[in-house]
C-alpha cells in the first residue's frame, strides 16, 4: 500500500472514478486550478469537458449538477467552503434531496457534492462553521465525514457510485494528515463505523479532524490506566447504531467529542440513540462541543474554542480516572 497524504488520497479516488465511468465529470469554482490541491491535474487528464470551473455562484451550479445527473451524467460537484452551502440550500434540500421520491423513482440524483469544512488557521466564522448538523434533518441525502486519507479514497469512491445526493465533508486540517492507502478499487461502505482503537473503561465517539485528537488522547489516557474505545462513524446519515451501542454495552460510557454547538448538534443525536436504545448500559454519557458562539477569527482563540486535548483529557479523567483506577 502507498502512503498518501489525504489530499492525494481525493486526488486518486477522483481519477480513478473519472477513468471508470466516462459519465463523471468535475465541476465548481477554481476546480481547474485547485485552489487548495485536491483537483490538481485533473484537467491536464481529462479535458475541459469534465472538469469544468464555474462562475461564484452555488445557487447556479448546484442547480447545474441536479439538471446534469436527472439527464444521466454523473457529476461531483465541488462547493469550495462548506458555509457556501447555505446559497444553495434550495437546490440541494429541495431538489436533489427530494427529486428521487418526487419522481417515484424515475429521476436517480447521482450527485456527490464536495466540500471543505472545519476551523483551522484563523478562516473566521464564515469559512470555518460545520455545516453538516442543518442537514441531518433531510431525507435523501447521505453525509460522510472522512478522518483520515484511508477512508478518504474508499468513501468518496462509494460516494461517487451511489445513485443519491452524498455530500462528503473534508476537513481543512486534514490535507497534509497521510497514512497507508489501499491501492486499486477500494471501497468504504457509507454507513459502516470504525473502531479505531479498542478499549474497555469508555466509548469515545469522533469524527473528522477529531478522531485522531481523540486517538493520541486515547494512547495518551492507556499510560494512567484508562482505555479507551474510539469509534468514528465516518458516516452521519446513515449513522452506524449497531456499532455504537455495541461499543456503549462493553463500556458502558459514552462521551460524543464534536467540533460544532452544542445545541443542535450531531452529538445530541448519539447521545439520543444511546440513552432511547442503550439505557440499561450506561453508567455515564457526555458531550464536548464548542459553545454556541460563531467560530473565532484569531487563531489563539479558535484554538482556545475547540475541544483540545487538554479538555478531552480532564474530562475522561474527572469523570471516571478515579473510578477506574480504583477497580484496575
Amino acid at each position: 500500500m502507498a502512503q498518501l497524504t489525504y489530499l492525494q488520497a481525493i486526488r486518486t479516488a477522483l481519477a480513478e472514478e473519472m477513468e471508470r465511468d466516462p459519465k463523471t465529470f468535475l465541476l465548481g469554482e477554481d476546480v481547474v486550478l485547485s485552489a487548495f490541491g485536491s483537483t490538481r491535474g485533473l484537467h491536464e487528464r481529462f479535458g475541459s469537458e469534465r472538469v469544468r470551473d464555474t462562475p461564484i455562484s452555488e445557487a447556479g451550479f448546484v442547480g447545474a449538477a441536479v439538471g446534469a445527473a436527472m439527464a444521466g451524467l454523473r457529476p461531483i460537484c465541488e462547493i469550495e467552503i462548506a458555509p457556501f452551502i447555505y446559497c444553495a440550500f434550495d437546490q440541494i434540500v429541495n431538489q436533489a434531496a427530494k427529486l428521487r421520491y418526487m419522481s417515484g423513482g424515475q429521476a436517480r440524483l447521482r450527485i456527490t457534492f464536495r466540500t471543505l469544512y472545519g476551523a483551522v488557521g484563523g478562516a473566521a466564522a464564515q469559512h470555518s462553521e460545520t455545516v453538516y448538523p442543518h442537514l441531518l434533518s433531510v431525507p435523501g441525502l447521505k453525509i460522510v465525514v472522512p478522518s483520515g486519507p484511508a477512508d478518504m479514497k474508499g468513501l468518496l469512491k462509494s460516494a461517487i457510485r451511489d445513485d443519491n445526493p452524498v455530500i462528503v465533508f473534508e476537513h481543512a486540517a486534514l490535507g497534509r494528515s497521510r497514512e497507508e492507502v489501499p491501492d486499486g478499487d477500494y471501497l468504504v461502505p457509507i454507513g459502516k463505523a470504525s473502531i479505531k482503537r479498542e478499549g474497555a473503561n469508555v466509548t469515545v465517539v469522533a469524527i473528522g479532524a477529531m478522531v485522531p485528537r481523540v486517538i493520541a488522547v486515547a494512547n495518551r489516557l492507556a499510560k494512567e490506566g484508562i482505555e479507551v474505545e474510539v469509534v468514528d462513524p465516518r458516516s452521519l446519515a446513515p449513522l452506524d447504531e449497531e456499532t455504537i451501542l455495541n461499543s456503549l454495552a462493553k463500556t458502558n460510557r459514552l462521551a460524543v467529542v464534536e467540533e460544532g454547538p452544542l445545541t443542535g448538534g450531531w452529538a445530541g443525536e448519539v447521545v439520543a440513540l444511546a440513552t432511547e436504545h442503550g439505557l440499561h448500559d450506561i453508567d455515564d454519557i457526555w458531550r464536548l462541543t464548542t459553545p454556541d458562539h460563531p467560530i473565532p477569527y484569531s487563531p489563539a482563540l479558535e484554538d482556545a474554542f475547540l475541544p483540545g486535548p487538554e479538555q478531552i483529557v480532564a474530562s475522561v479523567t474527572e469523570r471516571l480516572g478515579a473510578e477506574i483506577r480504583t477497580t484496575a
